[in-house]
């Protein structure tokens, strides 16, 4: 089995990436899934982030109001280590029984994928053969969070500000995989990038 991490920055395009990976046959494991089913109502996690955070980051009916979590840890760094030192762990917890699933399933030519978007964050990258970083410039990222998503650029420079820098995610990379062109450049891309992952699990 080959143990792949693949991340890129907010707007970078790292879904699209994922999804065409999954469509040449590797087994992708979201890490954005994976923190959502540790936060649902009636988990210890959703516990813990009240417990911290206070009951007004609840919604009426006990769920995770993620709009107002996000309002407090985006503009406080102490305020957003708390919250991943809560959620990484019991995020890490959930992907390795995933990951354990699919290896049980696949054999040993599988390629597992973990799409996870705060891999240069958690300082992960060494529990990985390979990193695919997927990158686009700036200007870009902010493009399409403004057009895509409905954000402000303040609201998309703050969302990126939040993150790890470019550079220190091209640094962890051992495969960079460029988004800024067109989808037929990206699609060629993932083709090569999934020939090399293809020969690297049977090498």
């Amino acid at each position: 089995m080959l143990r792949v991490g693949l991340t890129g920055g907010i707007g970078s395009g790292k879904s699209a990436v994922s999804a065409r990976l999954a469509a040449l046959g590797a087994v992708v494991i979201d890490g954005d899934k994976a923190a959502r089913a540790v936060v649902e109502p009636g988990t210890p996690g959703l516990a813990r982030i009240a417990e911290t955070f206070g009951p007004g980051v609840l919604t009426p009916d006990g769920a995770l109001d993620r709009p107002k979590l996000a309002a407090i840890v985006f503009a406080d760094d102490a305020a957003r280590e708390k919250l991943n030192a809560i959620t990484h762990p019991l995020i890490h917890d959930y992907i390795k029984a995933a990951e354990d699933a699919a290896a049980a399933a696949g054999g040993p030519d599988t390629i597992v994928v973990h799409d996870i978007p705060l891999l240069a964050e958690g300082q992960r990258a060494g529990e990985f053969a390979v990193v695919i970083v997927v990158d686009a410039p700036v200007e870009v990222r902010l493009e399409r969070l403004t057009a895509q998503r409905g954000m402000t650029r303040e609201q998309a420079r703050a969302r990126m500000a939040a993150q790890a820098t470019r550079e220190q995610r091209l640094a962890i990379a051992d495969i960079v995989i460029d988004n800024s062109g067109t989808l037929a450049d990206l699609d060629r891309r993932v083709a090569e990038v999934w020939a090399d992952l293809k020969s690297r699990v049977r090498g």
